[in-house]
């Protein structure tokens, strides 16, 4: 698997936040590289039917989606999922060949690093959160960072199960 850094090329607050997301997006691909169609699609849970590397990664890009555009922007949540089944996005990850969904989260990520950018890391969300308050771009960024982290452990842990392979 592909080596990556989480060394920023500078020590101000905005480069350091900034790199620990783009390095856990990053691993998030770089746990993907290499895996087959049908084992991309392989839930190997028996107490998980949903997790699996497409659902897994379809959930990421789905997740900044909610955090950046819905919570930070305030617009209209368009996301896949529904009262009825809130983890849609899972589900359907699978529907779609895993390139493409790598493509999608790379393209996104794109467009939220210029968001990041030309925002304020202490500008508040338009929406607020379960408890009322309105958070800053900076714990959005933090959020992401925890939330794609974890998940990298969840890839790791289903890429060994579907075909061997383990990385750092």
């Amino acid at each position: 698997m592909t080596r990556l850094s989480d060394t920023p090329p500078a020590w101000d607050e905005r480069t350091q936040l900034t790199t620990f997301l783009d390095y856990a997006r990053d691993t998030a691909r770089a746990k993907c590289e290499g895996v087959s169609a049908e084992n991309a699609r392989t839930a190997p849970l028996p107490g998980s039917p949903l997790m699996t590397m497409s659902g897994v990664i379809n959930h990421l890009r789905w997740v900044e989606y909610y955090w950046f555009q819905v919570v930070f922007l305030g617009e209209d949540d368009k996301g896949p999922w529904t009262e009825e089944d809130p983890d849609r996005e899972m589900r359907i990850g699978v529907d779609f060949p895993l390139a493409q969904l790598l493509d999608e989260y790379a393209e996104q990520s794109a467009r939220y690093r210029e968001l990041v950018a030309g925002n304020d890391l202490d500008a508040r969300a338009e929406r607020t959160i379960r408890d009322g308050r309105h958070v800053d771009l900076r714990w959005i960024i933090l959020h992401l960072v925890e939330e794609t982290s974890r998940h990298n452990g969840h890839l790791d842990i289903l890429r060994e199960l579907v075909d061997g392979t383990t990385g750092a």
